[in-house]
């Protein structure tokens, strides 16, 4: 297991987690779930906003959890909400750029976990 990955990627997931949790339309632009003058509908805040608490708690997980198995407990969860990410915004987001998008960067997210799990070397990164 390669703890110093496992430990940036949470930190990351933890800091992106709370700037959308504050500002949600970081992950709905990107998204293509704002309106075509850029505005955010507040339904679409709110159903922002758990998703990315979901990050910063998850990532906040791996960034405390000991090492063992608590952090790969912790890194699993991660995965499972990454490509669980994956399948969902691929197959739901309104366009097909974005949906390309948004599997690509989740699959790439829960993918550097995984090759945190599976690395060699005690603490390295």
């Amino acid at each position: 297991m390669r703890v110093g990955l496992l430990r940036t990627v949470g930190a990351a997931t933890a800091l992106y987690g709370l700037a959308v949790t504050a500002r949600p339309d970081l992950l709905a632009k990107p998204s293509g779930l704002a309106g075509p003058d850029g505005t955010v509908a507040p339904a679409t805040r709110t159903s922002l906003r758990p998703l990315a608490w979901r990050d910063a708690v998850s990532g906040l997980a791996m960034v405390v959890a000991p090492e063992g198995p608590a952090l790969r407990a912790a890194t699993a969860v991660r995965v499972a909400a990454d490509f669980g990410d994956a399948a969902l915004l691929g197959l739901t987001l309104p366009e097909r750029d974005r949906r390309l998008a948004a599997v690509a960067v989740s699959v790439g997210w829960g993918a550097l976990s995984v090759a945190g799990l599976l690395g060699g070397g005690r603490g390295k990164a």
